[in-house]
């Protein structure tokens, strides 16, 4: 009889329960990168000289660079593998979420992990293209590896930089859309977690809960992320400003 009453008692106690789905590390990069991105249009418009935006445009590469090594060595949630889906498992599941069939993930669903995905390409190819660029107001400033490249090519990547951000404000701004249209229609709040690190448990269908990574391997992650970035425009020819 008493095994009886406990059983449901615990199911509940289960489905109450907040497990950890990311890690400290992977949270900084997270809304770093959107203050980074915030401040880099703003100090675009506001600096004649574009000194603190191609600083930005540095910090921005740095922490590209970094979430590319923690996707293979970081926290399991954090890995690529573990949102490296197929395009036709992110339709199913876009149908299932249409639908609105249950199903629950732990980390990124298929669908946010294409996301993830064609969003780290945008901004990196955004922070590559900003070394070859200009000022296209005044041309008389560039990024530091633009006098290494004919003019014509130096044209061509700045209008690509240019366009590369509208098209980044565009995946930006489904990209929230999406996270109002979870909480409306499937009652799934997806930005809480990425503060607080853990959400509530649910049959996930990736993993149970995130295996945390070191934060002294992230440290070390980013100290060489910066060496790659910054050592990498040296190498190059260009000079840090």
């Amino acid at each position: 009889m008493s095994v009886e009453q406990d059983a449901p008692a615990n199911a509940g106690a289960t489905e109450k329960r907040m497990v950890r789905v990311w890690d400290g590390p992977t949270r900084l990069f997270h809304w770093s990168l959107v203050v980074l991105i915030a401040l880099a249009y703003v100090t675009r418009k506001g600096n004649p000289d574009l000194v603190w935006h191609m600083r930005i445009g540095y910090a921005i590469l740095i922490l590209i660079t970094f979430r590319i090594l923690w996707g293979f060595v970081g926290s399991s949630t954090a890995r690529f593998r573990a949102f490296a889906y197929a395009p036709w498992t992110a339709l199913r599941y876009g149908m299932d979420f249409l639908l609105r069939r249950p199903r629950h993930f732990l980390g990124h669903n298929p669908l946010g992990g294409t996301v993830v995905f064609m969003m780290l390409g945008l901004v990196a190819a955004q922070g590559i293209t900003g070394l070859f660029s200009y000022d296209d107001h005044t041309e008389l400033h560039g990024g530091p590896l633009a006098s290494k490249i004919a003019e014509e090519t130096v044209a061509l990547t700045t209008r690509w930089h240019i366009w590369l951000f509208d098209i980044l404000l565009i995946v930006i701004a489904l990209h929230i859309l999406a996270s109002f249209a979870y909480a409306i229609w499937k009652r799934e709040d997806l930005v809480r977690p990425m503060v607080t690190g853990r959400k509530r448990y649910a049959h996930f269908e990736d993993q149970v809960e995130a295996r945390i990574a070191s934060p002294r391997l992230a440290l070390l992650c980013l100290i060489l992320a910066a060496a790659i970035v910054l050592g990498g425009i040296t190498l190059a020819g260009g000079k840090i400003g």
